[in-house]
C-alpha cells in the first residue's frame, strides 16, 4: 500500500497502474458474456477457485449489492472491456449473478422524458 493511501503497491502517483489493464484479463478483449454498461451484478456469496488476484477481490468487493457495469469500471479504474471480462470469470465461477438492464419500449415517444433530459442538461450547464 501507498503511505496514507488505499492504492495496492502495482499503482504509482505519478505513472499510475504500473500493471497494463490488458495483461489483467491474459490478454483477452471479449467477454464470455453479454454485459451492457446497465448490467447489473451482484455478488453470490460465494468464493471462486479459479478467479483469484487483487483484481478478482476488487469486484467482489464492490459487488455486496447490486452494481452497474460501469460503475465498479469507474471505481476499479480499468477499461470497461477488460472490467466486463472479469466479470464474465466471476459470473462463470458462480461468485456473481447478472441481470440485464430492462428492455426499453419500441415508442420513440415513450423512451424520451422531456423534463428528465431538460434537468440533465440544466445540472450540465451549471458545472460548466
Amino acid at each position: 500500500m501507498r503511505q496514507g493511501g488505499h492504492e495496492p503497491a502495482w499503482y504509482d502517483d505519478a505513472a499510475g497502474r504500473l500493471v497494463r489493464p490488458y495483461t489483467i484479463s491474459n490478454g483477452r478483449t471479449r467477454p464470455t458474456a453479454h454485459f451492457d454498461l446497465l448490467t447489473m451484478v451482484m455478488a453470490t456469496g460465494r468464493r471462486p477457485v479459479a478467479c483469484q488476484g487483487p483484481d478478482y477481490a476488487r469486484v467482489l468487493g464492490l459487488c455486496g449489492g447490486p452494481v452497474s457495469v460501469a460503475e465498479i469500471a469507474a471505481h476499479i479504474r480499468l477499461p470497461a472491456v477488460v472490467t466486463k471480462v472479469l466479470l464474465a470469470d466471476l459470473v462463470e465461477c458462480g461468485a456473481l449473478t447478472a441481470r440485464a438492464p430492462a428492455a426499453v419500449s419500441a415508442d420513440p415517444a415513450s423512451r424520451t422524458d422531456r423534463a428528465l433530459l431538460e434537468a440533465v442538461l440544466h445540472g450540465l450547464r451549471k458545472r460548466l
